[in-house]
């Protein structure tokens, strides 16, 4: 199997509505009263009222600590999101954490109608943050919904998925199951939208549109789920490797075997990289060893790739191509994979 390089990172998103969100839970909306208590000043400090309050200020940090869900009943929206009752308090559900069922239903619809539309009904919920002395109160369905489907998906599963929004790193795709709902929300890193060398996703990707991914990994304790577009097809690259450059050198007629080592010209570019690769401590020696023509154009800039296949005597494979034309490296070195890795990302940065 080869590998792409590439870098990605994942946000945590429970803090950031802490933040942003914190004023929001004592916001109203028309015909909706907050839940909570005003004090009397004739009255005694031990009022039922305010025995009732803090009884569900314990029960929300309970469904909160426990993992709980609740079903509660949206009495109506602001601005941000949706006002939901619970008990005799009423907390905030930000839209981003509605689930993508919503959204998918009805695709044309905008956001605040959706509300409007949802006004009086019953929604599954996860409680996010519970803090009686701030008066926070936040709610997500996106987590509830989690808890419910997520035992559905596996590694290996093909999903049908609408484009929900795209980032520089990657598109967020909301999962079909089988009743044709869209339960769940995982994510294709920019590495994993096709073979070719994608600069930027909305080259390939707009929202809305309809797609077939791959489940690739599944983060359970993080509710995250990963998924893949290019992993649907067969990577051009293995095409190169078994047929352009067989093991012996010899069976493509466009093909160089190892003896001719020293007469291949590097790839346009390529020998800039590995004169910088050849000055990163832990690498004694890099040559190309065998070079061939793919079948099409992967991509017209210069790539490279770097095996998985455990190394033979402190000997790791490098692969470079360019247009149809691919070459082989053969690097020795004391770096372990990530090593490597991490020393071909600072020559690619010195390099203008």
């Amino acid at each position: 199997m080869i590998m792409c390089i590439s870098l990605g990172r994942c946000l945590s998103l429970p803090s950031l509505y802490r933040r942003r969100y914190s004023s929001l839970n004592v916001a109203k909306t028309e015909g909706v009263e907050q839940a909570e208590v005003t004090k009397d000043s004739s009255a005694s400090p031990q009022t039922a009222a305010q025995k009732k309050g803090s009884t569900d200020w314990e029960a929300a940090r309970e469904y909160s600590e426990k993992g709980l869900i609740y079903e509660g009943r949206i009495d109506g929206f602001n601005v941000g999101g949706l006002l939901v009752r619970f008990y005799s308090l009423v907390g905030f559900l930000p839209f981003p954490q509605l689930s993508p069922y919503h959204s998918c239903k009805e695709p044309n619809k905008a956001i605040h109608d959706i509300a409007e539309a949802l006004r009086g009904s019953l929604i599954s919920v996860k409680v996010l943050v519970a803090e009686q002395a701030t008066k926070q109160l936040i709610f997500s369905e996106k987590e509830a919904m989690w808890s419910k489907f997520s035992g559905e998906v596996n590694i290996g599963d093909l999903f049908e998925g609408r484009v929900g929004s795209i980032e520089d790193y990657g598109a967020f795709i909301h999962l079909r199951f089988p009743d044709g709902f869209y339960r769940l929300t995982g994510l294709v890193h920019i590495s994993e939208v096709s073979w070719d060398l994608v600069q930027d996703i909305r080259d390939i990707l707009n929202v809305d549109d309809e797609v077939r991914v791959k489940v690739i990994s599944i983060d359970r304790e993080k509710s995250r789920i990963s998924l893949s577009i290019k992993q649907l097809e067969e990577d051009p690259l293995l095409e190169t490797l078994e047929n352009v450059i067989p093991q012996d050198g010899s069976s493509d007629p466009t093909s160089s075997g190892a003896s001719n080592t020293y007469s291949i010209e590097p790839l346009p570019g390529l020998g800039t990289v590995l004169d910088e690769l050849r000055q990163e401590e832990g690498i004694s020696d890099l040559r190309i060893s065998r070079q061939g023509f793919e079948k099409r154009v992967v991509s017209p800039d210069l790539q490279l790739w770097l095996s998985n296949a455990p190394p033979i005597d402190k000997r790791f494979t490098l692969l470079a191509r360019a247009g149809r034309e691919v070459q082989m490296i053969q690097l020795t070195t004391s770096l372990d994979q990530e090593g490597i890795k991490r020393a071909l990302q600072r020559v690619l940065e010195r390099i203008p």
